[in-house]
């Protein structure tokens, strides 16, 4: 089994980015994201919702420059 090494550096945010990660898979068709069994989901949707959040959180930094 692969070790989760994913961790947030500022423990508060979690909840945030959790909204946030609901939201976008929302606008990308993936309804239910936070109670779905990701294990059910291909890689490339899940992956795609975490490109996505990428993509947006660069777009809103260049955005504030």
């Amino acid at each position: 089994m692969a070790k989760n090494n994913n961790r947030v550096l500022v423990p508060e945010a979690r909840q945030g980015l959790n909204r946030f990660k609901a939201e976008v898979a929302s606008e990308i068709g993936l309804a239910n994201y936070e109670t779905t069994d990701k294990g059910n989901l291909t890689s490339r949707q899940n992956g795609y919702v975490g490109g996505t959040m990428v993509k947006k959180m660069v777009e809103a930094y260049e955005k504030g420059l």
